[in-house]
Formats: structure tokens, C-alpha cells, sequence
């Protein structure tokens, strides 16, 4: 693997013009235990990540992950240096996880994702703790202009499994789902807008037709009045 010394304190310079996109998911797992329990009064074992969406190694370019809970557990300030880049803890309530990626590139700024921890769902299956609940998203890391080094360790990934690499979350179907409402909600401000046009412009030709009456009945002295 390349290192830093190798590229010399730049990292081998910008690399201008070149735009290389990491997609990546995060979000939690969470299970509810079924009751509170009574040491702690905790109700959830969760877990917290950050992965790739691909299947590759993202510790190729990674460096460690750093992973900011609420500052009611001990050391909320977790680090993580190796795949997989998640942590597993308990707990009762939802809040604010700061999830920062560092890079092996010491130029190359650390990136942050903000995630709310999910425990609770009105699904029976979740709430009796049969299924877990997921709540996970899908990012894209873009690096404009990388570094040589960056641009390199980028280039040299391996894939994390030989396995099939999938997701709790069907992405590609998540998407063509929102494309499709996206496209249809087009379809309808479109119409809506061509609907709108047509009325805007009969008003203006019934504006117009009541001006051209009231200039004739001016031009003619007026309306006389019936005895």
C-alpha cells in the first residue's frame, strides 16, 4: 500500500480536474428487549455503522472512524480503526450520533455524517421485539480534486467478501420508487401549470371582452335609463 512518504508532505499534489465518488450507508440496527431492564432501566441493544455500499475495503482509504454518542455513556467518544466501522451498545433513548471518516491521507479533510439513533417503530413485530428495527441511509463521499495519494488508494480497493454483499435496506428499489414519484409528481405540477396557463388566459380574454363592451357602451353616451 502506498504511504505518505512515498508521495512526499503534499501527498503528490492536487490532482485537478478529477472527481472520484465513494458511495457509502449508515444508520443502526436496534432490538427491543422485550422490557426495561432493571439495572439500568436500558430497553434497546443497538448498533451504529458506517459501510460501503459497494463491496469493497473501505480501510484501503480509511483510516478510522469516530463515532460521538450523548454524553450520558461512558467515553462517548468511540474510535473505531478497522472494518466494520460500528459499534454496539444499549440503551432507552434516541439521539444525535456525529459519525466523522478519517483518511489515510493526512491532507485530505475528515468527512462528517450526523445520524439519528432509531429505537422506536409502531410495526408489532418492533415494538414486541421479534424484528429488529433498521434505519439506514445511502451517502456519497466526493472527493474534488484529490490528492495523488488519495486518487491512488481510491483506485486500489479490494472487495470486502467474496460473498454477495447486500444491504438491510433494498437501495435500488428504494430508488426506482422515488424516481417514479418524483417523475409523477413532475407530471402532475406540469399539468397543474398548463391548467393554470389555460385559465390565466381565458380570464385575460374575458377581461378583454368586458373592456371592449365597456368602451362601447362609453363610446355610445352610456346606458339610457328606461322610463
Amino acid at each position: 500500500m502506498a504511504t505518505t512518504n512515498e508521495f512526499g508532505p503534499d501527498s503528490g499534489g492536487r490532482v485537478k480536474g478529477l472527481t472520484i465518488v465513494k458511495p457509502l450507508v449508515y444508520g443502526n440496527v436496534a432490538r427491543y428487549f422485550g422490557k426495561k431492564r432493571e439495572e439500568d432501566g436500558h430497553t434497546h441493544q443497538w448498533t451504529v455503522y458506517v459501510k460501503p455500499y459497494n463491496n469493497e475495503d473501505m480501510s484501503v482509504y480509511v483510516k478510522k472512524v469516530h463515532f460521538k454518542l450523548h454524553e450520558s455513556y461512558n467515553n462517548p467518544n468511540r474510535i473505531v480503526t478497522k472494518p466494520p466501522y460500528e459499534l454496539t451498545e444499549t440503551g432507552w433513548g434516541e439521539f444525535e450520533i456525529v459519525i466523522k471518516i478519517y483518511f489515510l491521507d493526512p491532507n485530505e479533510r475528515p468527512v462528517t455524517i450526523y445520524h439519528i439513533l432509531k429505537l422506536f417503530q409502531s410495526s408489532p413485530e418492533i415494538q414486541t421485539g421479534k424484528k429488529n428495527l433498521v434505519s439506514e441511509f445511502y451517502e456519497e463521499i466526493v472527493f474534488q480534486d484529490p490528492t495523488a495519494l488519495m486518487q491512488h488508494l481510491l483506485s486500489t480497493t479490494r472487495p470486502v467478501t467474496l460473498s454477495v454483499w447486500r444491504h438491510e435496506t433494498d437501495f435500488e428499489s428504494k430508488k426506482k420508487s422515488t424516481l417514479k414519484a418524483i417523475t409523477e409528481a413532475r407530471n402532475k405540477i406540469r399539468h397543474e401549470v398548463i391548467d393554470l396557463k389555460e385559465k390565466l388566459t381565458l380570464a385575460k380574454e374575458t377581461i378583454a371582452k368586458f373592456k371592449d363592451e365597456i368602451a362601447k357602451i362609453s363610446k355610445g353616451g352610456g346606458i339610457t335609463a328606461v322610463q
